[in-house]
């Protein structure tokens, strides 16, 4: 059949297959409703695509729930290549897959898995993939394919998903590059409908079938199939073509024989398209030979309602509609007896969740064995790493169990996977279902757990108040269940645009000492982190820090302990990294940010690893490595898009580097982002760090009132958590704007925080500050201090800021030689690191001395963007191009591809001369 129309969405998939063809990747979504032609339109990309290996694969609605199930028939071709891959990756995608026993693999490295797998396979020949009908595709693998999606690059990969136009469709693959597909032109529906009628029929029936059809090429077809008796006395009646499309596939297969009906229905209640597993359960229902049903089934594809296709093996349906038409169409009793012959023909060891599934669809009330059953395939499929299929099975599993107690526990199990498979939605629509017996104050202690978490995840008011509630239910009969939600609510605190009405940050915090608190002698034998994390970030938000640093520096000599980024710390690790903040630890945060990156490379872990990554940053910005951390955050906003994340939120994340390097711009639109997400009563770390980043701007600049402005609220409303990185910017701006009143509030509270902390960089910036309030000798005795307590660290920036403060102090006291001596190194060092704002404040202060200093400007860039910067160095750290590839979750073709490019833009030839090549 010749496709009619589609002009421009033809040509955007040539494109694809082209590009595909000359070694580039791309990737496009289809959407558009039932019918409209997006199947077609795979067909035509296949068609064009005659020199690439095709991968196809279609949602099924009954194998939706049954995780990793559509990934595993997409890469059934490939996986004799699987022993080619990096160990943890062969590991996470063989035990995805139920093909080996181990920890469940974190998704996005069984993603990384599938990218190498792929890649590896494109290198032979180019690849097409496609995921028709990707609604129905299990979340798992939609996870999965979404990611590898958002990593092509240079593979020769050309990836197709279609998929239905409705608000819930496949939001996974939500900022993939998309092509809506519409109706059909007029002319073109008016062609593809001659094709359908005979040359006579009647204008006016032409005309209405037009209409009603609206474009879509299936009604056409349909409409057109059903019209053809009714000819020019038609005209006065009604059209059977206000029907709907799935009524009229219902009706016709209504018309099919006995046998062909009960071989259709056992088709459209089986996912697999085995002819002969359907064949053997049609024949346990109905007395029948093999012959009779393939019979059958001849007579179901001459009604067009099945499409055999090529293969003699495989069975499908002519549209997806007509599956939903006849198994949603069956009585109660047809379906399940359907259901029951899969079953008893499905090996229940080879595939135990398929037939555990089939057992329950077949079943017709409470079933103490086959809940039982489902509850066993949920703990497989945990093992699997398969979240999604683990809620579904538990969640049939509570349907089926008698026991009310055992049924709600099973529920609220559901509810739980249902959260860690990345499905708030899901999990919150499950809680509806939960009966909550007053005898179970367990369950509605953790139903208020898991009902916080889905406020927190789908960004709804009330998160933390709902946690804080839970933990306190807890208290009395599961203290490790208390602990654990209590930092889930302090967590949540930091983060969440508003915290609600009637919760706090230092509520919560009380009650985490009240209930909690472990005795003296206990916490100083206690390595574990959580209760560490816990008990210092309560005592933080409730007492302060004099009480609070003993017990955040012991978290992190916790958290820095052999092999904690491997275990439970992982879960905490942004409380740890807030710890380090807090007490001003750089070496603390420097490590763990380097070494909680490495373990979460290695899992696959990439929500941790932007935890990790965005550390990473913040400490080269303290050391004054401003290009570094430039990368740091691009890792950052890279894992963001790889995982799908709302660009909203990781955008502003940079914006301490941008104040550094006194882009307004920049800085300002990090401020003016943060101020529309949190819009009332602004407050939590993100808006913090913005803070602290407006006021280096403003120092920078000079303009020291509008640094006081922005850091004021400190101390109005001063935060649990953050406000120390603005407190000696207050100091200096008050002071500079002669409010001392304030000055001295802000270096109260400095004071306090860093005597309780006692590190050389709490102790510079006291005595920095201090210096600034000074006079005489006194003051020139403190600076000197404060470069004391700074020296030995890696701070680049306060090393830099102490020396500006100090020379421009004996610049006014007319030491004008003195002064030079300072502002020199000051200016030097602003400008090496690319801190222009305070490089030119340098170079004014130095001019106001007599000297007459150059204009520095930053080193030069060497034109690379992040990416290649940061395959560039792994390079020239003698890394090879899958070593690169795993490290940054891309393809070692994308790797080769950006190191071309490298050396197209240094000027080099081969590895051995990047290092000299490279900037730094």
């Amino acid at each position: 059949m010749i496709m009619k129309g589609r002009r421009t969405e033809r040509a955007e998939l040539e494109r694809l297959v082209a590009d595909a063809l000359a070694g580039m990747s791309g990737v496009l979504v289809l959407r558009g409703s039932a019918g409209i032609g997006k199947t077609a339109l795979l067909d035509h990309a296949v068609a064009s695509a005659s020199s690439l290996r095709v991968a196809r694969i279609a949602g099924v609605e009954a194998e939706q729930e049954l995780g990793f199930a559509a990934l595993h028939r997409l890469l059934l071709p490939f996986l004799e290549g699987r022993a080619d891959l990096p160990g943890p990756q062969l590991a996470a995608l063989e035990i995805a897959f139920g093909m080996a026993a181990g920890t469940a693999p974190d998704r996005f490295l069984v993603g990384l898995a599938v990218l190498t797998l792929l890649a590896g396979a494109a290198r032979r020949q180019p690849l097409l993939v496609i995921g028709d009908d990707a609604q129905w595709l299990d979340r798992e693998s939609l996870d999965v394919l979404a990611f590898v999606a958002r990593r092509l690059h240079a593979e020769g990969i050309a990836m197709l998903f279609a998929l239905r136009e409705e608000p819930s469709s496949a939001a996974v693959l939500a900022g993939l590059p998309e092509l809506s597909v519409p109706g059909l032109a007029e002319a073109d529906a008016r062609a593809l409908l001659t094709e359908h009628l005979d040359s006579t029929t009647d204008l006016l029936l032409r005309d209405r079938i037009i209409a009603e059809a609206g474009g879509n090429p299936l009604a056409i077809r349909e409409l057109a199939r059903g019209a053809g008796s009714l000819q020019p006395s038609a005209a006065g009646r009604p059209l059977p073509v206000s029907r709907s499309l799935e009524n009229r596939f219902l009706e016709r297969f209504r018309l099919l024989p006995a046998l062909a009906r009960r071989s259709v229905l056992t088709a459209a209640a089986d996912a697999t398209g085995d002819r002969d597993l359907v064949r053997r359960a049609v024949q346990r229902q109905v007395p029948s030979t093999p012959d009779e049903i393939d019979a059958a089934f001849e007579e179901a594809e001459r009604a067009d309602v099945l499409g055999l296709g090529t293969d003699i093996a495989g069975l499908s349906f002519r549209h997806p509609l007509i599956r939903s038409a006849v198994y949603g169409g069956a009585g109660l009793a047809e379906r399940r007896a359907a259901h029951a012959a899969l079953a008893a023909v499905t090996d229940p060891l080879a595939d135990p969740g398929r037939h555990a599934w089939h057992l329950a669809s077949a079943a017709d009330g409470p079933d103490t064995r086959v809940a039982d059953e489902l509850h066993a395939c949920a703990e497989r499929a945990k093992d699997n790493g398969g979240y999604l299929a683990r809620a579904a099975f538990l969640h049939r599993a509570a349907e089926l169990t008698e026991d009310p107690a055992t049924g709600s526990f099973r529920l609220l199990e559901a509810c739980a996977a249902a959260l860690m498979g990345g499905a708030p939605h899901r999990a919150g629509e499950l809680l509806t279902r939960l009966a909550l017996a007053p005898q179970l104050p367990a369950v509605h202690a953790h139903a208020d757990r898991l009902r916080g978490l889905v406020h927190l995840m789908v960004g709804k008011e009330g998160a933390v108040g709902l946690l804080h509630q839970a933990a306190q239910a807890l208290s009395s009969h599961d203290p490790r269940g208390c602990r654990d939600t209590l930092l889930e609510a302090v967590d949540a605190a930091m983060v969440v645009p508003r915290i609600g009405p009637t919760t706090d940050l230092a509520g919560i915090a009380r009650t985490a000492l009240d209930m909690c608190e472990p005795s003296t002698g206990e916490r100083q034998d206690s390595t574990d982190p959580a209760d560490l994390l816990l008990e210092g970030h309560a005592r933080l938000a409730a007492v302060g820090h004099t009480q609070a640093a003993p017990v955040l520096k012991a978290a992190l000599t916790a958290m820095r302990a052999p092999g904690a980024e491997h275990g439970g710390a992982v879960r905490w690790s942004l409380l740890g990294m807030l710890a380090a903040i807090e007490t001003w630890d750089i070496d603390a945060l420097s490590e763990c940010g380097r070494r909680y990156a490495d373990a979460a490379r290695s899992h696959g872990a990439l929500r941790m690893l932007q935890i990790a990554a965005h550390a990473n940053a913040t400490a080269e910005v303290f050391r004054g490595d401003l290009a570094t951390a430039q990368l740091h955050f691009a890792e950052f906003k890279d894992v963001a898009v790889a995982t799908g994340a709302d660009s909203r939120l990781s955008h502003p994340t940079d914006a301490m580097l941008h104040g550094w390097r006194g882009d307004e711009a920049a800085t300002l639109a990090a401020v003016r982002a943060q101020q529309e997400l949190y819009p009332e009563r602004p407050g939590g770390v993100p808006v913090q760090l913005v803070r602290a980043a407006h006021v280096v701007l403003r120092l920078g600049q000079g303009r020291y009132a509008e640094a006081q402005a922005a850091a004021a609220p400190v101390l109005d409303d001063p935060p649990p958590h953050g406000g120390g990185l603005v407190l000696p910017g207050l100091v200096e701006a008050a002071l500079r704007n002669h409010d001392t009143g304030t000055a001295e509030r802000a270096l109260d509270r400095l004071a306090e925080r860093a005597e309780a902390c006692g590190t050389p960089w709490a102790l510079g910036l006291l005595a920095r500050s201090r210096a600034l309030m000074a006079a005489g000798a006194e003051a020139d005795a403190l600076f000197r201090d404060a470069a004391a307590h700074l020296e030995p660290t890696p701070l680049g920036t306060e090393k830099a800021h102490t020396q500006l403060l100090h020379g421009e102090w004996l610049r006014r006291r007319r030491r004008r030689a003195d002064a030079r001596v300072h502002l020199r190194t000051a200016h030097q060092a602003f400008a090496r690191m690319g801190a222009t704002a305070f490089a030119e404040r340098a170079r004014s202060e130095l001019l106001a001395t007599g000297e007459r200093p150059r204009r520095r400007e930053a080193p030069a860039a060497a034109d690379l963007t992040p990416q290649e910067t940061r395959i560039a160095r792994m390079a020239a750290d003698g890394a090879t191009n899958q070593e690169i590839a795993t490290h940054l979750f891309l393809s070692a073709s994308t790797v080769e591809y950006h190191l071309a490019k490298v050396f197209r833009k240094l000027g080099v030839t081969s590895r051995r001369h990047l290092r000299a090549a490279l900037p730094g």
